[in-house]
């Protein structure tokens, strides 16, 4: 007899939330190759309904699905995902969607240097050429203790690494973001130490959850939401997940990071997903499903413990939570 041992995020088949509209959506995508069936489907923002922008990557997509990443709850609607974002770059509301329409995808310049055996710059397009492209379904859990439920598009982050090939001595794995103040208005607040600079130890980096996120719902990704390049570690609050990456870089010192700049009281280098460590101004022990009032209990490492927590034994001196 067959015995399946389910993950931390996963749920009995007959107590999971069925996926049948979202799969039909990816079957007439398919068939379509563009635009949006709206029979069914929640209203859009005119620019989703009518299709991404031009964008030498949307043949891509749908991508295949990695059935090994599910989900214990609906997949949050795309009109919410895609319309209420934090992006600082863009400003410090949640409404900044229509302003990050601005973000040119294209050229894109990938570079990944540092501590490599050989530095490089990539077009984005050589980049996703290169890599593996899969859709995984994955939790997302604001710091701020709201929560979402989204079917990213992308490749391992490890693929990425492995690619870069990093020296022996090298320990973290720095990412930033853009830096175009004439095209992101918020970048104009000098008080903010932009570029957006994030980072991973790299065995972080390389865990089987670390994802480098180009699209979601089945499309590229929206500029609001990261494009073309965004990092996603579902273990983590979600300030973690730089958006619009153009920079990874290896090195032996841990950076610093761009909230644990701003504000180090209150938002550290790891930023461990955990109900039991409250934020200095809130508790963290429910969050809010995006689009509903429904609270529901916060799991520690967002549910993922199975799969990330052997990655801090032995850190009890660390200040592993916000």
């Amino acid at each position: 007899m067959l015995i399946r041992s389910r993950r931390g995020w996963e749920l009995p088949e007959a107590a999971a939330t069925p996926e049948g509209v979202y799969h039909d959506r990816r079957a007439l995508l398919k068939a379509a190759g563009l635009g949006l069936i709206a029979a069914g489907l929640p209203t859009l923002p005119a620019w989703a309904a009518a299709g991404p922008p031009a964008d030498p990557s949307a043949a891509r997509y749908p991508v295949p699905r990695n059935e090994r990443y599910t989900l214990d709850r609906a997949l949050s609607a795309e009109r919410d995902v895609t319309t209420y974002n934090n992006f600082y770059e863009f400003g410090s509301h949640k409404g900044i969607w229509m302003a990050a329409q601005k973000l040119p995808v294209r050229p894109w310049t990938v570079a990944i240097d540092g501590m490599v055996e050989q530095p490089m710059n990539l077009d984005i397009d050589q980049l996703l050429d290169r890599m593996p492209l899969e859709e995984r379904l994955y939790r997302h859990r604001c710091v701020e203790a709201w929560a979402m439920a989204v079917p990213w598009s992308g490749f391992p982050l490890k693929a990425l690494v492995d690619m870069a090939r990093p020296l022996g001595s090298a320990k973290y794995l720095t990412m930033q973001t853009f830096k175009d103040s004439k095209v992101a208005s918020g970048q104009r607040e000098f008080w903010y130490p932009w570029p957006y600079t994030e980072g991973l130890r790299l065995d972080e980096a390389t865990n089987d959850l670390a994802f480098i996120a180009t699209g979601l719902y089945g499309k590229p990704m929206p500029p609001q939401n990261g494009a073309p390049l965004r990092l996603v570690t579902p273990w983590k609050y979600g300030f973690k997940s730089v958006k619009s990456i153009v920079r990874f870089t290896f090195t032996d010192k841990r950076p610093r990071t761009f909230w644990d700049t701003v504000g180090p009281a209150e938002y550290g280098f790891w930023a461990n997903v955990n109900p039991d460590i409250p934020h200095p101004r809130w508790s963290q022990k429910t969050e809010r499903l995006l689009g509903s009032d429904e609270r529901v209990p916060t799991q520690l490492y967002n549910g993922y413990a199975d799969h990330v927590a052997h990655l801090y034994a032995g850190m009890e001196g660390e200040r592993l939570y916000m």
